[in-house]
């Protein structure tokens, strides 16, 4: 739909103030929040994590964008909770210990947010024993992980390790992700899942959670 390909277009420009209107009108237009987030909010994240990825963006357009895409949540996140999206898993979210980067981890969550997790966000240079702790705590679906340092991912591997002692039926699945990992890394860690970017983040928390109920 062309409202729904505009708020793509200008929430990758940062425009907020035209994201806030066009995400009003579309919702006067019957279009559901659904549709919005994903093929509005989310269609134009996965563009700017590509372009980011790229380097043909820099770290401000990647805030302007975020900023555009919570401009836009306003109107829909009492849509999303009404229609019960809101509750589809719970994650403990964190960037590793050692690491002090968190701009990833945070467009993650807003993301995560948007399509209906529920989001504990432990801050960054988070321990292995705080990661697993607050999961067990908090009943989480899974752990999401972040590192940009080369030096603290194997900070990953310690948290997988120590989910395994506390959490042996392995109910709790692990998605790590960050500029200097790849898939062969993550798997080495012993994660379930990689993520290449925010919007892909997205992406396989939502294929963890569904394995976890067809597992169930």
């Amino acid at each position: 739909m062309e409202l729904l390909k505009k708020i793509s277009e200008n929430l990758q420009q940062g425009d907020h103030a035209a994201v806030s209107e066009l995400t009003r009108q579309a919702l006067e237009n019957n279009i559901s929040a659904q549709s919005i987030l994903n093929d509005g909010f989310l269609a134009g994240m996965k563009i700017i994590g590509r372009q980011f990825k790229d380097h043909e963006i820099f770290l401000p357009d990647v805030l302007l964008a975020a900023k555009a895409m919570q401009a836009g949540m306003e109107h829909v996140k009492p849509l999303l909770a009404e229609s019960k999206i809101v509750g589809m898993g719970k994650i403990v979210l964190g960037t590793v210990q050692g690491d002090l980067h968190d701009l990833g981890k945070n467009l993650v969550g807003i993301m995560l947010n948007g399509a209906g997790f529920e989001v504990i966000d432990l801050g960054k240079d988070v321990t292995p024993q705080v990661f697993v702790d607050e999961a067990i705590k908090h009943k989480a679906d899974m752990i999401g992980m972040s590192a940009l340092l080369t030096t603290t991912m194997p900070v990953m591997q310690k948290v997988v390790e120590l989910l395994k002692e506390k959490n042996p039926a392995g109910s709790i699945k692990v998605i790590v992700g960050g500029a200097p990992l790849s898939e062969k890394i993550a798997q080495s860690y012993g994660a379930d899942a990689y993520a290449f970017d925010a919007a892909n983040a997205v992406e396989q928390v939502k294929r963890l959670c569904e394995n976890k109920t067809l597992e169930g």
